[in-house]
């Protein structure tokens, strides 16, 4: 299966709403419990454990990657054409969004023990839509709420983490898709038909709608601006204090994907160009002027970030490569090699290591950010979209 360009960019949404938190860098990581993390000096803390969970849709499951070995460990059972995954900042819980399929209803959430790595029973939220990345999920900064974008209900669904518990749907327009919350955590924003619309967490109501055409987005550090990308190949700062939209700024054809670097300083848009080429393009923004700098050249996939902000990586799905970009002079390294149709990437919170999934190779490669080296390829489900690490 082929993804369209839409698709693509609604996976990078989720993706970025699951991992826009990047935390301390850690020394060693597990797929589960039975791995140990050496002997720590005297008066040390241990190391903590660290796994990349990949979504698996074709399969209907999720493959924990123990990142110090690169072993996948036992997949693990989600529910039908799972999609979007978040974890909480603790690290104890992945969510997984689970759209169902057409014919059977099993429009749900899985819960998963991160420190067994065992499904949880289902949440069931609102009306899902089994276009591949069409949801989202997003988990405020204190961990206690997860929302869903209920993309062919028109709602989010709020989940209490401390129960696993769905509560009320929140309306907030056709077909919401992507989601992002402030690093205070009272405001969640959903693109929508509505326009951007941003709920306040405390009391899981929606607010008045921002008019402008919205595909994903993404969050400063300082939280004081929301960028949106559109259909009519711009990017539209939100003034967050105000909920008002600023001037549009002009980027490639098809905008999708959009990270901002730790230091809050520039906005990178993917777009993947226009038809029959494709010929796509990463647009850097200076966030304290809204200006769009020079584009480079990149095919235009999802986008990830290192920790440093040093390195940006861009998946080029239709020759199955990864662009490095250099975030100090934003030029591109040399492509690397990664598995067919790549859709999905995270970085390890010590910076070490990015890992992208492909979703007609049904791999995930790892990628060395020191050196920009591929490793071997690691063998998981069937058309992986997805994938978060435990923080």
């Amino acid at each position: 299966m082929k993804l369209t360009s839409r698709a693509a960019r609604r996976i990078s949404a989720a993706a970025i709403a699951g991992t826009v938190i990047l935390l301390p860098a850690v020394a060693l990581a597990s797929a589960g419990p039975a791995a140990t993390a050496g002997t720590p000096a005297s008066g040390a803390r241990p190391a903590r454990l660290v796994t990349a969970y990949v979504v698996n849709q074709g399969s209907g499951t999720v493959t924990p990657i123990n990142t110090a070995t690169g072993k996948p460990g036992k997949a693990i059972k989600v529910g039908n054409s799972p999609g979007a995954i978040a974890i909480t900042p603790n690290g104890k819980t992945a969510y997984v969004v689970n759209a169902g399929t057409i014919f059977v209803t099993g429009h749900t959430v899985t819960p998963i023990r991160t420190a067994t790595n065992t499904a949880l029973k289902p949440i069931k939220v609102g009306i899902l839509n089994v276009r591949v990345g069409a949801n989202a999920i997003a988990i405020t900064p204190n961990g206690e709420t997860a929302y869903v974008t209920n993309s062919g209900g028109n709602t989010v669904t709020p989940i209490n983490t401390a129960t696993n518990t769905a509560l009320k749907a929140i309306k907030v327009g056709s077909e919401p898709s992507a989601i992002a919350i402030t690093p205070d955590g009272k405001t969640a924003y959903v693109t929508s038909g509505r326009g951007v619309v941003p709920i306040n967490t405390a009391t899981n109501t929606a607010l008045k709608a921002i008019k402008v055409s919205a595909d994903t987005i993404a969050i400063t550090p300082d939280g004081k601006t929301a960028y949106v990308t559109n259909d009519a190949n711009t990017v539209i700062p939100i003034n967050t204090a105000t909920n008002t939209a600023l001037k549009a700024i002009k980027v490639g054809v098809g905008p999708g994907a959009i990270a901002i670097t730790p230091d809050g300083k520039t906005a990178y848009v993917a777009s993947h160009g226009s038809s029959p080429t494709f010929d796509g393009t990463v647009t850097p923004i200076n966030t304290a002027t809204n200006k769009a700098g020079k584009a480079i050249k990149a095919d235009g996939g999802a986008i990830a970030i290192t920790p440093d902000g040093k390195t940006i990586y861009v998946t080029n799905g239709a020759s199955g490569t990864v662009t490095p970009i250099r975030a100090a002079t934003n030029t591109v390294g040399k492509a690397i090699k990664v598995g067919s149709d790549p859709v999905a990437s995270a970085i390890t919170p010590d910076g070490m290591t990015a890992y992208v999934a492909s979703a007609v190779s049904g791999t995930v490669t790892p990628i060395n950010t020191s050196t920009n080296k591929a490793g071997k390829a690691i063998k998981v489900g069937d058309f992986p979209v997805s994938i978060a690490i435990t923080p």
